[in-house]
């Protein structure tokens, strides 16, 4: 972790820099950055049905369309955060890309560590929190191209907002909001973030198929539901269960009140976070 936050001002993203930076790390990106787009994700859906390949990341400083689980909006003030969406196609077998989710989630985790004062957790499988409040959000999506089936991974991170409306005031925060009192800064550097990120995605991505038991530990580590009580719908049945840990295919483990343990494979079914 550096001991002190990189500073930069909120100028656009270097497309350039970050291809030449990523090509000296050799990490697998060809990264594209827009200036506004209705949506990043869409758009490399569309990429990968045209049969554009493996490791295409595209940045937009701002996007009218970006959507989040469930439809919901992920505002993107230009110029100020990271939204970006990575076009995948894994050699492993399908049956690990819902790996995917959890890695991206480690990997946001490890690249806050990495460049700042701050310990993020893990809220199961798909946020990023800080202090309790949403920095960063995933949405991974299957889609069938003529060159086979390919995964888009969308990514949002505040970095720099300082404001957020008025339904989400209480819920989000940024990087630079959740530093520690007496750190006074103006901006955090995305370019030097986003370059972590893809970096420590690149790593992690690596694990889908080896190493995914390492991986799972160190989400355990950073879990934020682990120990709270949840409400949760499962095969049409409404359950109350405390979460009691994550298994080894990233799944979270309930302990119901009768002592039984239920798994929950996808976040759909948590309904309600009722208390610690």
């Amino acid at each position: 972790m550096n001991s002190t936050p990189t500073m930069s001002s909120s100028s656009r993203l270097d497309e350039a820099w970050l291809r030449e930076e990523c090509a000296a790390l050799e990490l697998p990106w060809q990264v594209r950055v827009v200036d506004e787009i209705a949506s990043t994700s869409d758009a490399l859906r569309t990429a990968a049905q045209q049969g554009e390949e493996h490791g295409i990341v595209l940045f937009a400083e701002s996007q009218t369309a970006g959507r989040g689980r469930r439809d919901n909006r992920w505002v993107t003030p230009p110029g100020l955060d990271l939204m970006f969406s990575l076009l995948l196609r894994p050699t492993e077998p399908i049956s690990f890309w819902p790996r995917l989710t959890t890695l991206a989630a480690l990997s946001i985790c490890l690249a806050i560590e990495e460049e700042l004062p701050l310990k993020p957790q893990i809220k199961w499988p798909n946020d990023i929190y800080l202090n309790s409040r949403k920095v960063s959000g995933l949405l991974a999506e299957v889609v069938a191209t003529p060159k086979g089936m390919a995964l888009i991974l969308g990514i949002g991170l505040n970095v720099n907002s300082r404001e957020f409306p008025p339904e989400l005031a209480d819920t989000a925060t940024s990087l630079i909001q959740a530093l520690p009192s007496g750190v006074t800064i103006r901006a955090l550097d995305r370019q030097q973030i986003a370059l972590r990120v893809l970096k420590d995605l690149a790593q992690q991505i690596q694990h889908l198929e080896s190493g995914f038991t390492d991986a799972i530990a160190a989400v355990r580590q950073r879990s934020w539901l682990i120990g709270k009580q949840i409400r949760a719908t499962v095969d049409g049945q409404e359950i109350y269960g405390r979460a009691v840990d994550i298994n080894q295919e990233g799944h979270l483990i309930l302990s119901l009140a009768d002592g039984s343990l239920r798994t929950l494979n996808s976040a759909d079914g948590v309904r309600q976070v009722v208390s610690a």
